[in-house]
């Protein structure tokens, strides 16, 4: 997949206003309209130009784009980094991934979900107030994502996270505003897990009630750690020796230790389970270990001779199986 440059698609400047976006759109859709245009390709450049201005016109898009924008050019090869949209405050004027379909795949992974991610639209309900003519609307849900520690899921934890919030200012240029909330997290939070602070959305109408802030959790990845669902994945080295004749090793885990059995011939890639040591919660998950044979280093004499005498005394070939297979036999 490649970059797409929607300010070049536009013809125009990364410092142009809300009102240069509306110009050029206007004026590249009677050019390129396939109702009017002679141009060969004109409707397929009329997708990509509506797909820009969609982008550039939402100042919530346009200033996530912006910040990501920054390092890549115009059809280099492009894979969202991980998390690229974490710490950005959205209403909820989002794309379903079948809406952002009908863009193309940079558009459809970039912002199949965002401002949203998918939990519907407004949120808001109208009322009518009692002896007026008006009406009130809740105010509408925000959304954004936030990327905490694995070990917050394990002990629970009050952070402080800072959000930007996206507005347009006089002039029409994007800015940013940021806002700064002490959340708790609590134990047991899972990946993809939606936190709701209520009353921290976009103010009601009319003095009606104010709409919610919804914070998606993510982690930051871990140098040992890898969560799925509830489940945690860790790696763990043993010894030969472990692996061969069984042995109690300990895990260390946040916060914990734990002993495991390795059993009497482990073989490197092997994986144990041990029910109800992952991420905690009412049905708590599991911890998974995947073996990974570490061989101690024939760095002394001392080491080498044992590892002679293991060569002449076991007489082990490790790829005898792999013959046997590759015969049939």
């Amino acid at each position: 997949m490649q970059f797409k440059d929607y300010y070049q698609t536009l013809g125009l400047a990364r410092d142009a206003t809300a009102e240069d976006i509306k110009k050029s759109f206007r004026k590249l859709a009677r050019k390129y309209h396939p109702d009017v245009s002679k141009e060969a390709d004109a409707e397929q450049r009329m997708k990509e130009v509506n797909e820009a201005y969609t982008v550039l016109s939402d100042p919530e898009r346009r200033a996530a784009y912006d910040q990501l924008g920054q390092s890549y050019q115009s059809g280099q090869d492009f894979r969202p980094p991980p998390d690229w949209d974490a710490g950005f405050e959205f209403s909820s004027r989002g794309f379903s991934p079948g809406d952002a379909g009908e863009f193309s795949d940079f558009f459809s992974q970039l912002f199949g979900s965002m401002g949203g991610r998918g939990m519907g639209g407004m949120g808001g309900a109208f009322r009518t107030s009692r002896g007026a003519g008006s009406y009130q609307m809740r105010g509408e849900d925000h959304h954004a994502k936030v990327v905490l520690d694995i070990e917050d899921a394990f002990h629970g934890a009050t952070r402080q996270i800072s959000l930007r919030v996206p507005k347009m200012d006089a002039q029409g240029h994007v800015t940013l505003e940021t806002r700064t909330l002490n959340v708790k997290i609590p134990v047991g939070v899972r990946e993809g897990q939606v936190i709701r602070l209520a009353g921290q959305g976009a103010p009601g109408l009319n003095g009606s009630q104010a709409g919610d802030l919804m914070l998606e959790v993510h982690f930051h990845p871990h140098d040992r750690l890898r969560v799925e669902g509830r489940d945690l994945h860790v790696d763990l080295a043993v010894a030969p020796w472990e692996a061969a004749l069984g042995a109690v090793v300990e895990v260390e885990l946040p916060g914990s230790r734990i002993k495991v059995r390795v059993p009497e011939g482990a073989q490197s890639g092997g994986v144990l389970r041990v029910r109800g040591k992952g991420i905690p919660g009412n049905q708590p998950g599991d911890l998974i270990l995947t073996l990974q044979m570490v061989l101690p280093p024939a760095d002394t004499p001392k080491a080498r001779e044992l590892y002679s005498t293991m060569a002449r005394e076991l007489a082990f070939n490790p790829r005898a199986s792999d013959s046997r297979r590759s015969s049939g036999s």
